[in-house]
């Protein structure tokens, strides 16, 4: 494991209320690891959801620990703007209203604690986090030697981890991908796979190919776009209680085809997609 990964984490704490910060500054900073060493660093605190997109965008961040409720755009709000970028720091909410939780892992997070945060649960939270965080760096560190060594004629592949192994997928085997709570379905032509990196970090590799974001969560391989119509929220459904949701029919070699999601943002997208070239 390379230097970076045994390092501190280096983490943002984005809450509105200064006496919130400070504590929940204190109790990272006083976390170790079995052999002594701190788990966690805090580089950067924000007030609101503006003061940490430009801190995360700024670079540097690992963990972003953030409020749910703050002055203008909420933590939630926050978190899917920060689903876009290519460096996506790992997300935990922070927070006194639990009635968030499922919208919080709706947007990847590792982590859902509520104040006041308790020090050990804090304590196997940032446990988890430097594990992802490393699984993380692993497989950029294994897809950076692959891509260094590939011959300039090799098919483009999608390199990932997997339950401790690390794959390679010809992006032509690529039906689909979609976030889920906590991880990102990856749909090929043969199977599905489970993988730990965010939509926003596989999307990055996928840049240049024909490949169309067709919702927030999911991007599908064009070739394989094969309708979009209005369906009944029974069939498939878009946000929470859309009746008459946008979907799109997904070829699917060697099996059915299937229906996903197409959100507002999305559809002139989807339709220029389906124009011939």
């Amino acid at each position: 494991m390379t230097s970076t990964a045994s390092r501190p984490l280096q983490v943002l704490i984005a809450d509105d209320e200064a006496p919130a910060r400070w504590r929940l500054k204190a109790l990272v900073e006083a976390a170790r690891a079995d052999d002594g060493e701190a788990l966690a660093a805090v580089v950067a605190e924000a007030q609101d959801a503006h003061e940490a997109l430009a801190r995360v965008k700024a670079g540097g961040i690992d963990l972003a620990l953030l409020d749910i409720q703050m002055p203008g755009p909420s933590g939630l709000q926050l978190a899917a703007e920060l689903e876009a970028l290519p460096d996506l720091p790992l997300l935990v909410f922070v927070t006194a209203h639990s009635e968030h939780a499922l919208a919080a892992f709706e947007v990847q997070a590792l982590d859902y604690l509520t104040k006041p945060v308790p020090r050990e649960r804090l304590h196997a939270t940032l446990l988890r986090a430097r594990q992802r965080w490393q699984e993380r760096l692993a497989v950029r560190l294994t897809r950076d030697e692959a891509r260094a060594a590939a011959a300039p004629d090799d098919a483009p592949a999608l390199t990932f981890a997997e339950r401790g192994r690390m794959l390679r997928v010809p992006l032509t085997d690529i039906v689909y991908l979609k976030a889920e709570q906590k991880y990102v379905t990856l749909r090929t032509t043969g199977r599905q796979h489970v993988l730990d990196e965010s939509l926003a970090e596989l999307e990055s590799q996928l840049s240049g190919h024909a490949f169309v974001r067709i919702h927030r969560n999911a991007l599908v391989a064009k070739a394989l776009m094969r309708e979009l119509a209005l369906r009944g929220d029974d069939e498939a459904g878009d946000e929470a209680g859309e009746a008459g949701a946008w979907s799109l029919r997904v070829a699917v070699p060697g099996a059915a085809d299937e229906w996903l999601a197409v959100s507002r943002r999305q559809l002139a997208t989807v339709k220029n997609a389906l124009l011939p070239p």
